[in-house]
């Protein structure tokens, strides 16, 4: 898992939990859309907090501070990533999306930006859509926030990248890349995984791909 492959690297591992709601399920209070209507929890404030006390407690390189998130997680990260982009250096999205509304993200400086989404995914959807009327927007359109973001020229040639074996059984994702044109310290990267659900039977290595893309992208 994600912890392992993070010892591995040398990684400080950290998976703090958000609030229970009534049903006694947990979630984070990102987006508009996912996942804490109604909720005046301030889970950028609890986990800058978390990151703070880590920073505290163990020798961590300022520069490599990363987040990764799945569902509501993957929101949550881009939630940081707009608040505390002097924080973060890289975060990574998977089956999730950013704020729909461009003007609810204003990050100080460029974030690197990976999005992993499944076109099969029928919770949140890789076209986009809403959650309890709520829009969210697709990996596409939360690809090309996060290049505006970034400083990067959309209709810049990129290198072509490889395809990444990441779940089981699939053919490979897709890789899409804004990064040559970027603002330092700006990347902004999408797997799209053909017919992959949302939760999928990942890789065994698709932790360390994760992980390994994120320690290329220190703060600059």
């Amino acid at each position: 898992g994600m912890g392992d492959a993070a010892a591995e690297r040398g990684m400080l591992f950290v998976a703090p939990d958000g609030t229970e709601n009534r049903s006694g399920r947990r979630f984070w209070n990102a987006t508009p859309a996912c996942c804490g209507r109604g909720s005046d929890v301030d889970d950028v404030g609890y986990l800058t907090d978390v990151i703070a006390k880590v920073r505290q407690d163990h020798a961590v390189d300022p520069e490599r501070i990363y987040l990764v998130g799945h569902s509501n997680g993957g929101f949550m990260s881009f939630a940081m990533a707009c608040a505390r982009a002097d924080t973060i250096a890289a975060i990574a999205s998977i089956e999730a999306a950013t704020f729909d509304d461009p003007a609810d993200c204003d990050p100080s400086e460029p974030v690197a930006v990976l999005q992993v989404h499944g076109t099969a995914d029928t919770t949140i959807a890789y076209d986009g859509g809403t959650i309890a009327g709520e829009p969210y927007p697709s990996a596409p359109g939360t690809l090309a926030m996060w290049a505006a973001y970034d400083g990067c020229d959309p209709e810049a040639d990129d290198p072509e990248v490889d395809p990444r074996q990441i779940v089981v059984d699939l053919p490979p994702a897709e890789v899409t890349v804004h990064r040559d044109s970027c603002d330092p310290g700006g990347h902004v990267e999408l797997w799209t995984q053909p017919d992959g659900v949302h939760i999928p039977p990942f890789t065994d290595d698709f932790s360390g791909q994760v992980l390994d893309w994120l320690l290329e992208h220190p703060a600059r």
